[in-house]
């Protein structure tokens, strides 16, 4: 999906309806700033908004997701273009949890003959501290990689408002994790919860 087109169209179509973004947040029960982040192309709308922002703004799902009016003729193409998008995004999400997986599984088998080596191994202390610090260092590296393409990945739903969010790198190191959720705080709703990682935004 592209998120910017979207956010355009959103905002063409709340503009063509005379609603300003308040009163558009006030309608759907959200903030303001809200509509201004789908309107920047920096979030999208959660599942349970999509029906009743449609309703308001005089547009089809199928219209909303492909960020642009759809006649008659084009709808079942449009529609079969949108299903195969998130298909697509889905895939692509995969990939990059999976990728994320095997740097982790690659860096664990690239630095453990090198702490195993500086610690049984009769040798220069200056040699040791060099085999353990490229180590270290391959450790970072990969940790961070790891961690870019997990974050991005997909979203995070919130359990409590279902909004799906993509979270600032310091606050995804942060919070602590399983293997399918990690602790963050909702930019929609505020609470701090396990969110579930999920591979469409």
């Amino acid at each position: 999906m592209n998120q910017i087109k979207i956010g355009k169209f959103i905002s063409e179509r709340r503009k063509s309806k005379g609603y300003t973004q308040r009163q558009l947040a006030d309608i759907l029960r959200i903030s303001d700033k809200t509509i201004s982040k789908w309107e920047c192309g920096n979030g999208f709308p959660e599942v349970s908004l999509l029906l009743p922002l449609c309703e308001e703004l005089g547009i089809s799902v199928n219209e909303l997701l492909t960020g642009e009016r759809v006649s008659s003729n084009d709808y079942r193409k449009k529609a079969e273009e949108t299903m195969m998008n998130l298909v697509k995004e889905a895939q692509e999400s995969k990939k990059k949890i999976i990728l994320s997986a095997m740097v982790a599984g690659l860096v664990i088998m690239a630095t453990l003959p090198l702490f195993l080596i500086a610690g049984i191994f009769e040798m220069e202390i200056w040699l040791r501290f060099v085999l353990m610090g490229i180590g270290f260092l391959v450790i970072t590296i990969g940790i961070i990689i790891a961690c870019i393409l997990d974050k991005n990945a997909g979203a995070f739903e919130c359990p409590e408002c279902h909004n799906r969010f993509v979270p600032e790198m310091q606050e995804y190191i942060m919070g602590a994790h399983t293997l399918t959720k990690r602790k963050l705080r909702c930019p929609k709703c505020g609470e701090i919860k396990y969110c579930k990682h999920v591979l469409t935004k």
